[in-house]
């Protein structure tokens, strides 16, 4: 944000909702009818189990109750990561509009007729990448990489549903906090935060900017 930001109108916690879904869903919306080119894109940060963190945009996809859901390649690097060491976290960056959501939480595969329905949805030749890209892996050009695919669609060549690759689907974060941070003047910005207690219950905690 510019140093000489004048401040959006705050959020207070009078004017937050009861659950962090409802607030989601109501942030989201107005990112979607302020026109953000990618009101999905999120930042995803995972961790080896060395502890060394790495971070790329991904998409999301989906969400509810259970959490926020991408999909992925289970073999590429962010999927090894999240499912050998399952704590990570999203970031929505939301900037034209002074706002920012931060989830921090836990990775769990999603159901395989959830992937398969979500995969089925896909045009075709995504699908089809889906199967050629060994995501994250070193490759000696591209020309291997367009080979893989030509390989591809003459194994998929018809009109026959391409079915979802095995090391390919979904994954749930659950969330343990989500904050909700709005821009104000002064760097006096609003940094409003639900987590979920050892006990399971959802409390809502104001930040320090």
């Amino acid at each position: 944000m510019r140093d000489d930001y004048v401040g959006e109108p705050g959020l207070s916690g009078a004017e937050l909702a009861g659950d962090w879904q409802t607030q989601f869903d109501r942030w989201f919306s107005e990112a979607v009818a302020f026109r953000l080119p990618e009101p999905n894109a999120m930042v995803l940060a995972t961790a080896d189990v060395a502890g060394r963190p790495s971070a790329r945009t991904v998409l999301l996809k989906g969400y509810d109750e259970r959490g926020l859901v991408f999909f992925t390649n289970y073999e590429s690097r962010k999927g090894v990561e999240a499912l050998t060491n399952p704590y990570v976290s999203l970031v929505f960056p939301w900037i034209p509009m002074h706002r920012q959501v931060v989830v921090c939480g836990t990775v769990t595969p999603v159901d395989r007729e959830e992937t398969e329905a979500y995969f089925a949805s896909r045009p075709r030749r995504s699908q089809l990448g889906a199967w050629a890209s060994p995501q994250s892996r070193v490759l000696p050009d591209r020309a291997a990489l367009d080979q893989r695919f030509q390989a591809t669609l003459d194994r998929f060549a018809g009109d026959e549903p391409v079915p979802a690759p095995p090391h390919w689907g979904g994954l749930r974060v659950a969330p343990t906090t989500v904050e909700f941070w709005q821009g104000r003047a002064s760097r006096l910005h609003d940094r409003l935060r639900y987590r979920r207690t050892d006990e399971g219950e959802w409390i809502i905690e104001r930040l320090a900017p």
